[in-house]
């Protein structure tokens, strides 16, 4: 994707302020988009993020929402709306990795991750789409994880909330396809952030022999906005530990 290919777009990653998040907005960045870059507690981060992405050249804004609460996501849609334009690509990338086994797992934490990992996901696509479907352009693209069809390590809760995504990420691709949106996710496995830190030995569980990066999971992201024929995917990067 070139520097001008995204020229005129705006675009929204939510849990934009660090690892894949952060990755991604660099990109659509350097592609020639306006970016907005959520972030729900980590502002140092996340303004860090745009500052670079100013000094490059770009356009960006850091705006604050919890996009788990209805309220919080319609105030981020109107900032990022007044302030940078029509939103035409969103990266629903916001998640949490609450690691609990059976038996110590309770529904709060159930709640929660279903609220950050899947119930964002629904209110932010839905609070987007009017200004994709009257621009009859949109890409959406959703972080999803191997979890969705492995046994993972984080816990059944996370199971849920990823394969949840992927799901209305099928649902979304079916019906908006006439109309110039399309909605696809990215599965990655063990990549190297925040979330994989203290846990030196994942690597022995990759063929390749190391953990993936952001820049490469922000690769696949790039490709999907850039094809217009293809909706309703999951890619899966998992270095070759599993295979669709």
């Amino acid at each position: 994707m070139t520097a001008e290919t995204l020229k005129g777009r705006v675009a929204l990653v939510t849990g934009g302020s660090r690892g894949i998040g952060a990755a991604i907005a660099q990109d659509l960045a350097r592609a020639g988009a306006a970016v907005a870059v959520n972030y729900r507690a980590r502002a140092d981060e996340a303004n860090a993020v745009v500052e670079a992405l100013r000094r490059a050249g770009a356009k960006a804004i850091a705006v604050q929402a919890d996009v788990s609460q209805t309220a919080e996501v319609a105030k981020m849609v109107a900032r990022v709306t007044s302030e940078l334009g029509p939103i035409d690509i969103l990266v629903n990338n916001a998640g949490i990795a609450l690691t609990r086994g059976v038996d110590d797992l309770t529904e709060a934490h159930f709640d929660q991750t279903i609220a950050v990992n899947l119930k964002s996901v629904f209110l932010c696509t839905q609070a987007v789409l009017p200004m994709m479907r009257q621009r009859k352009w949109g890409r959406i693209v959703n972080i999803s994880s191997g979890a969705a069809r492995g046994a993972g390590a984080i816990g059944p809760h996370y199971n849920a909330s990823k394969a949840g995504m992927e799901g209305l990420t099928r649902g979304y691709a079916a019906r908006l396809v006439k109309e110039g949106i399309t909605v696809n996710a990215v599965a990655p496995s063990l990549i190297e952030t925040d979330m994989m830190k203290g846990q030196p030995n994942l690597a022995s569980r990759i063929p390749l022999g190391r953990l993936g990066q952001p820049e490469e999971v922000s690769k696949a992201v790039m490709m999907l906005i850039d094809n217009p024929y293809m909706t309703g995917q999951t890619v899966a990067m998992s270095g070759g530990m599993a295979f669709n």
